[in-house]
């Protein structure tokens, strides 16, 4: 195995096994936006006035990239970097980064090239942690697992997410701006000139973990708010749909600090100043953490959270009180039924996000009517559902491509 490979591996793993567990938690302003206009790199800078519709495009520029794992840098691709217009939570109008590869052979099989809405995992909440600036440097752990769709033809379009890359904080786990900044992505491939891509292309979602969650809230939300695209079917797994039931997974463990970038990112979309909970270790900590990325995992490693706030309150004892007990709430998954079929993988052997979460979110679109199959594993840990998770993708979602019939599993859950 390459260095290379072996670190984005290495990331991997540490990434799934833990992104979801963190957002568990409350938290605000203590670790300030981690980066200004004036901060970054002139490509991510947005402009003071945005194009006027979501998913068009602000610029684009030709991204350096080579899919080193599994052979894939044989896959001849077309991939460009891109800035694109979304909006937040609360419908305000932001610019969000991210990448569009699309392979250059001609598309051979049966209508147009499918587009996967790509929803990565956890990367940081650093600006540098960027998708598009990993692919850049040939350390996205993504791009093992994107592979397997670029060798089938589909164009992939992945976005950074709200605050990662561009200014202000990435707001990790909220559920709305995650789930618009995938479907956004996807309209901005379809806008992008030279990518071949148009509204008349199949469209698939996609993720894992963080990823999982995006992905299934842009199920949800499609219909709504991106009613154009012919979405066919998503896959999420292991998706943290109530992170009521996540307090504690890893607390005092090696991957602590990842519940510090959900507090982060939450209290950030909701305007919720965080600083006062903490005590002057915490503040501290949450300075240092603002910058990290998925690879920074010692920093806080084994740490209790009771360690860093004001009055000795665990987070999964802050998130019972107000302001926070809404927050989590709100980044409910379940209560709206998405408009395409599902498929949600979960191993009931995860360590971070529990087995029930998936179970649960079955139960619920599929007593709002939609289209589910559920597919749980004995595959050990949250990492290795993983990649359980991605040798389902291509069987699933090919079918829902050609139109195939669903296999429910709604009524055996």
């Amino acid at each position: 195995m390459s260095h290379r490979l072996g670190r984005m591996v290495a990331a991997a793993a540490a990434a799934v096994l833990v992104p979801l567990t963190s957002l568990s938690a409350p938290s605000g302003h203590a670790a300030e936006a981690s980066s200004t206009q004036e901060d970054l790199p002139a490509f991510y800078r947005a402009p003071a006035t945005l194009p006027p519709a979501n998913g068009d495009l602000v610029r684009s520029e030709p991204l350096r990239f080579t899919l080193d794992p599994a052979g894939a840098a044989r896959i001849a691709l077309t991939t460009t970097r891109v800035l694109y217009r979304s909006t937040d939570r609360t419908g305000t109008p932001h610019a969000v980064s991210g990448t569009v590869l699309v392979p250059k052979t001609p598309w051979i099989g049966p209508g147009r090239r499918p587009v996967i809405g790509y929803a990565a995992g956890t990367q940081g909440i650093g600006d540098t942690c960027a998708p598009s600036r990993q692919l850049g440097e040939g350390i996205e752990y993504e791009s093992i697992f994107m592979s397997g769709m670029l060798a089938r033809g589909w164009a992939v379009a992945m976005t950074d997410y709200e605050g990662l890359g561009t200014a202000g904080m990435h707001t990790y786990m909220d559920r709305e701006s995650q789930g618009r900044a995938v479907l956004d992505a996807v309209r901005a491939a379809q806008r992008l000139p030279g990518s071949g891509l148009t509204g008349a292309n199949p469209v698939g979602l996609y993720g894992y973990s963080q990823g999982g969650a995006a992905a299934a809230s842009a199920a949800e939300l499609a219909g709504s708010y991106a009613p154009e695209l012919k979405v066919r079917g998503t896959v999420a797994g292991a998706a943290p749909a109530d992170l009521t039931q996540l307090p504690g997974a890893i607390d005092d463990s090696l991957f602590s600090e990842f519940s510090w970038y959900a507090i982060a990112g939450l209290t950030a979309s909701y305007d919720v100043d965080f600083a006062p909970y903490l005590n002057e270790a915490g503040r501290e900590m949450y300075a240092e953490m603002a910058d990290n990325c998925v690879f920074d995992l010692f920093g806080s490693a084994f740490t209790s959270s009771a360690d860093y706030t004001a009055d000795g309150a665990s987070l999964a004892e802050l998130i019972q009180r107000e302001p926070f007990r809404t927050m989590i709430d709100d980044q409910r998954i379940g209560r709206r039924a998405p408009s395409a079929p599902v498929l949600i993988t979960h191993s009931r052997l995860d360590d971070v996000v529990p087995f029930a979460v998936g179970e649960q979110l079955v139960r619920d679109w599929c007593a709002r009517g939609a289209k589910v199959r559920f597919s749980p594993n004995v595959t050990p840990l949250h990492v290795g559902g993983m990649l359980n998770n991605a040798t389902e993708v291509y069987a699933f979602l090919e079918a829902r491509f050609l139109s195939l019939p669903v296999l429910s599993s709604c009524g055996r859950v």
